[in-house]
């Protein structure tokens, strides 16, 4: 497919104003394909003549096209691109009408019949460019139009839109006219859905799912609609302009790639938000958080729109950091700072150390495909960090200030970061457009690092920073409690601005200082020799998990960058996470130590060690939730237990008995997860998993069975499972990636070795048949992550020099090896 350039969409959008779309779908026309006939109603500019242009559609038929009354040839159309030429100054209308293609991989219309009951469901997708897989388009954010949608469907469906949508009758549906908003933002998801509706502050408001999860969305609903209304409050406390759409739907689809999608008035999640088994507060918490995230996009993203696409910080960075911040002062989940620094930090800290990183506000973004690779770790976790870091410098009153001015200036409309950073500065004296510069525009992690001079009652701190940037910071200075040696009391928080002038007198010497206290800034932190030893003997004793989070955050750091032996870490999370008590911590921690410390950066010599501690501190959790009033820290104490098993004795006595003793019961997820772990391990066979399949033949169920088959450690098994990944290209976008998590396995690395070189190759040529989605699961799911050693590097490397990857699998290819590099060196640095 032709990708967009920027220099196209500048050239088109100085000739076009687009005024207005009506588009008719009827998606009664078979398992396949579905019929879009558009018009398209516009001005061309200018005192020329005649001027060219093109619009862009991929249809499976192209049937008719008139241009003014006038047919053009469907023949003519060159990929996905139709020519307009000799266009004269003044209105135009284009008809198109085309069959087009149903997706399985949560691109364009994508069509899902649930296994559970044999319903049938389709929904839209349409981010960044997959418009034109649904219906014509001048496929560009700033060329903004009004919309009238009609859609035919099958009887006893319900069609979903950006508007309040009326059944006419007959399979009929009409939506109502939008406000001038971009073409990747039209929704449709229609099917037999369960709803539950509302209405708040005099709009209608709804919550949708597929029938077979409905049990599960009656159950949240409540809590669901009640945080929906919640943040709907709280951003018209914040925002002077009042929501701009005539509805709110929250529908909860199937095979979703992202985590949700800001359609104006239609927000589309992933399903699995729709809890069909236990789940802990933080999850809850997420949720709430993804719900917090979209409705802020309806002012950052719907109502002010980016023009081109090196604004994508415009809308995720300021969503990410709205959802978190609205969440955590308008619903009863108030520690969503803390979820954020263990779990979304250090995928900013990550991406932003790798060979594809780039500022959050990017200048080079030359084409669609470009841009695509921007939805990483730096425009979400790295962009919010930044804007948390610019609230502290300039003050939140100020900075909701120039964001109201930028609403009135540029609602309806696009905005770039030149208009947004106008905007603040008419709202403070401060100088933003230098802050934009140090931190908008640049890229990396800065590193700060304490000393601490001086005798001992008359202590100095000093800050070392590697990096440019300007950081506020917070510094805790903590001391021991004297009546409890394990328990640490903050003596002090001083604000810290950087670089300082001079050494900032502390008085006595503290046990513990941590630098970016509050996590208020984004950068790597490290510890004083005297601090490590502290929080080596005293971690859990610290009173808030906030600053605990930016301790293990600090160690996190430490171990990737080869400082921090892995050892030394699963030795102070052995110690100290037995006692902790946030459950984001808990999770994060564990994560981090399984999946990174014990699959990667330890030999596989020193891997079964590892598993033991984990395995340990997995146990020690469970003892201490015994009395069953830690349930949340008890599920997740279990999931790891799981997850590190070394052998298959206990788990598969668990699922024998549907139980942990003392609980929790097992609920589907967590039975999948042990037939999961005990066919890595080689204690089970098909005829289990098809008895489990059989109980629950779900959705999740079908994908588990798929991750199971895979992980058999049976060479047919491997087989099988690498031939429907990358010969039939029968899987959805959910089975593929559920093929591919449990094909590679680290207890399995000689009988899969001959699969590693055949990866690239076969990966490539994949991507380029499927497209972008499977694409990116097939670069982040089934890269052969656990063949640690030089020589999948160096088909790595040949592979990015010489075989042409496409721009999705080619960003994936490049953070792998890059990964993979740093794996090796982490090992080099610690190996005697």
């Amino acid at each position: 497919m032709s990708v967009l350039t920027r220099d196209e969409a500048q050239t088109r959008s100085r000739l076009l104003d687009v005024h207005h779309y009506t588009i008719d779908l009827d998606l009664t026309r078979g398992d396949d394909t579905f019929d879009s006939r558009t018009v398209i109603r516009f001005t061309v500019r200018g005192d020329t003549d005649t001027a060219d242009t093109f619009v862009e559609v991929k249809p499976a038929e192209l049937r008719t096209v008139t241009l003014d009354g006038h047919p053009l040839d469907p023949a003519a159309l060159d990929d996905n691109r139709l020519a307009l030429k000799a266009l004269t100054p003044g209105e135009h209308e284009l008809r198109v009408e085309a069959a087009m293609r149903y997706s399985r991989t949560g691109e364009g219309m994508h069509r899902f019949t649930d296994p559970t009951d044999g319903e049938t469901y389709v929904y839209t997708q349409l981010f960044l460019d997959d418009v034109q897989r649904v219906y014509a388009a001048f496929d560009q954010p700033d060329l903004k139009a009004v919309f009238d949608l009609t859609v035919t469907a099958p009887e006893g469906w319900t069609v979903l839109a950006n508007g309040v949508t009326e059944h006419t009758g007959d399979g009929h549906w009409k939506a109502a006219t939008t406000p001038r908003i971009s073409t990747y933002l039209v929704a449709v998801a229609a099917g037999p859905w369960h709803s539950v509706r509302t209405e708040h502050r005099g709009l209608p408001f709804g919550i949708h799912c597929r029938r077979s999860l409905a049990p599960h969305l009656d159950t949240d609903a409540d809590e669901i609609l009640d945080v929906t209304r919640a943040c709907f409050d709280r951003y018209h406390e914040k925002f002077t302009e009042p929501y701009p759409f005539d509805s709110y739907d929250q529908a909860f689809v199937p095979e979703f790639n992202a985590g949700a999608m800001e359609n104006p008035g239609l927000v589309t999640f992933r399903d699995e938000f729709v809890f069909r088994s236990a789940v802990t507060d933080t999850q809850r918490q997420t949720r709430a958080m993804v719900i917090a995230h979209e409705m802020a996009h309806m002012w950052f993203g719907d109502l002010v729109t980016l023009r081109w696409w090196d604004g994508i910080w415009l809308n995720e960075s300021f969503a990410e950091y709205m959802g978190y911040q609205t969440t955590a002062e308008a619903t009863r989940f108030t520690d969503t700072w803390t979820d954020f620094g263990v779990t979304r930090k250090p995928w900013g800290y990550d991406a932003d150390q790798r060979p594809s990183t780039h500022p959050v506000a990017p200048e080079d973004v030359q084409d669609t495909a470009s841009a695509l690779l921007n939805f990483d770790g730096i425009s979400y976790a790295k962009g919010a960090s930044a804007l948390r870091q610019l609230v502290t410098w300039l003050g939140e009153k100020d900075f909701l200030a120039g964001i109201n001015i930028h609403f009135e200036r540029h609602k309806f409309a696009n905005a770039s970061l030149a208009d947004f950073i106008d905007s603040l500065a008419a709202a403070t004296d401060r100088d933003v457009h230098a802050w934009a510069d140090a931190w908008l525009r640049t890229t990396g992690v800065d590193t700060l690092t304490p000393g601490v001079t001086g005798d001992n009652g008359s202590r100095a701190l000093d800050v070392a920073r590697t990096g440019e940037r300007p950081h506020r910071i917070a510094v805790g200075l903590y001391d021991r409690d004297l009546t409890d040696e394990g328990r640490l009391t903050l003596r002090t928080r001083l604000d810290l601005d950087l670089p300082q002038a001079e050494p900032r007198p502390i008085g006595k010497l503290p046990a513990l200082v941590v630098l970016n206290d509050g996590d208020l800034s984004y950068a790597k932190i490290r510890f004083d020799a005297d601090s490590f030893r502290t929080l080596s003997e005293s971690l859990s004793g610290l009173p808030d998990p906030l600053t605990r989070a930016v301790v293990w955050n600090a160690l996190r750091d430490a171990v990737r960058d080869g400082e921090l032996p892995a050892a030394t870490y699963l030795g102070i999370a052995r110690a100290h996470l037995p006692h902790e008590t946030d459950l984001a911590l808990v999770d994060g921690v564990l994560a981090f130590a399984a999946g990174q410390v014990a699959d990667r950066y330890v030999t596989p010599a020193q891997r079964p060690a590892a598993l033991t501690t984990l395995a340990e501190l997995c146990r020690d959790l469970i003892r201490r939730t015994e009395d069953g009033d830690h349930p949340g820290l008890r599920l997740i104490a279990v999931r790891h237990r799981i997850a590190t098993a070394a052998h298959p004795d206990t788990i598969a006595a668990w699922l024998a008995d549907g139980t942990v003793p003392g609980g929790p019961e097992l609920d589907p997820e967590l039975r999948w997860r042990i037939l999961t772990r005990l066919a890595v391990l080689g204690a089970t066979d098909e005829a289990a998993i098809a008895a489990e399949l059989d109980d629950d033949p779900s959705a999740t169920g079908q994908e588990g069975a798929a991750r199971c088959r895979a992980a058999l450690p049976d060479a047919d098994a491997k087989a099988r499972a690498w031939e429907a990944m990358f010969a039939t290209d029968d899987l959805s976008n959910y089975l593929f990636t559920a093929t591919a998590q449990g094909f590679w396995q680290p207890e399995q690395a000689d009988l899969v070795a001959d699969y590693v070189p055949r990866y690239y190759t076969e990966a490539v040529a994949l991507a380029a048949r499927r497209g972008p989605a499977i694409a990116d699961a097939a670069g982040r799911w089934a890269f052969p992550v656990h063949a640690i050693d030089a020589d999948t590097l160096r088909l790595g490397r040949e592979c990015l020099a010489d075989a042409d990857p496409i721009p999705a699998l080619r960003r994936k290819l490049t953070d792998q090896l890059d990964d993979l590099a740093r794996a090796l060196r982490v090992r080099e640095a610690h190996t005697d």
